[in-house]
């Protein structure tokens, strides 16, 4: 029995080991796709093709692992239509393109600390949809977030704020928020790799037709992209956006979800405001002032305390093998 312990203790050990380090590059990976857009559109990029070639090449890249992850079960796309259109549409699409409308008229970091109050919007959803009242933690948090919008906004100073930009960032909640609830139904069969890919593939046909028809603007130049550090061919930002910003972190987020399981997961994914911030200065040179930043903060701690305050589910993590090192075997063979 003790045998047994031990191993399920290493194995857990080794799941948090590698899934760690994964979940905080996921979250990196995320963090740096509004900075990279937004040298796009002051370039004079739409804040639609911004989000449509991001949306296109991760698409594509995610092609191959979506098919295979089928495995020629194409009737768990049939099954589960209507939960890809919604997460397509919704959860992936709406969301992007909500924020590339908000980080062109305001700081990456301050739009992605509002969308990242969505926690919020699903604690208030399923209080007045489903009658689950809050526990009283999360209530707490629910508080303290709202204190550090005030404070990360700089309503209380009189500053101008940027009435447009807080509408669509607000609508980037609203998108995330709908990502937390579907991500909370049972498990349907269909894999997560064939869910986001197949929900990036319609994303991309609906922002397409969208532009084709007028009704999203759609306009893209060929020219350089400038940034804090320099000019780059404006191929750089639609790859990086594409790839390392939406595939490789989504393939990232799946890996170390599976390993950390999705409550630790959704604490590390916090990490991608930090990288906002970072990525914002780096490429950008854009800095909160000293309120705004302990908003930012009040924004984080209410939304870790609402988290905290979440119902425990039972979950399956994906068992990693636990490293064996040559003592354990030769000890194991004399007996």
């Amino acid at each position: 029995m003790s045998k047994v312990s031990s191993d399920i203790t290493v194995t857990a050990v080794n799941g948090v080991r590698l899934g760690l380090p994964l979940a905080i590059a996921a979250a990196f990976a995320f963090g740096m796709s509004g900075a990279w857009a937004r040298g796009l559109i002051d370039a004079g990029w739409t804040p639609g093709a911004a989000v449509t070639a991001r949306i296109w090449v991760a698409a594509l890249v995610l092609l191959i692992p979506t098919i295979l992850s089928l495995r020629g079960r194409w009737g768990l796309l049939r099954r589960n239509a209507g939960m890809i259109l919604a997460y397509g549409l919704l959860a992936v699409t709406a969301t992007q393109l909500f924020y590339f409308q908000a980080v062109a008229v305001m700081d990456v970091g301050l739009a992605l600390l509002i969308e990242y109050t969505a926690p919020v919007a699903v604690l208030l959803w399923l209080w007045v949809r489903r009658g689950e009242r809050p526990t009283r933690r999360s209530i707490i948090g629910a508080a303290i977030a709202f204190v550090g919008l005030v404070l990360m906004l700089d309503i209380l100073t009189g500053a101008d704020v940027n009435v447009a930009g807080i509408l669509w960032a607000l609508g980037a909640m609203v998108g995330a928020a709908t990502y937390f609830v579907l991500s909370a139904k049972v498990d349907t069969g269909l894999p997560p790799i064939a869910l986001a890919g197949s929900g990036l593939l319609l994303g991309a046909f609906g922002l397409t037709a969208a532009g084709a028809i007028g009704v999203l603007p759609i306009r893209w130049t060929t020219d350089d992209i400038a940034y804090r550090f320099g000019s780059v061919p404006w191929f750089v930002p639609v790859l990086a956006m594409g790839v390392v910003a939406t595939a490789l972190a989504y393939l990232l987020g799946i890996a170390s979800t599976r390993m950390l399981g999705s409550r630790l997961a959704s604490f590390v994914a916090l990490a991608e405001v930090v990288a906002a911030l970072l990525f914002g200065w780096l490429l950008l040179g854009q800095l909160p002032d000293l309120l705004q930043a302990l908003g930012g903060v009040l924004v984080l701690v209410g939304v870790v305390v609402v988290k905290l305050g979440e119902p425990v589910a039972p979950e399956f993590i994906e068992p990693v093998p636990p490293v064996r090192n040559v003592y354990d075997e030769s000890s194991q063979g004399e007996h």
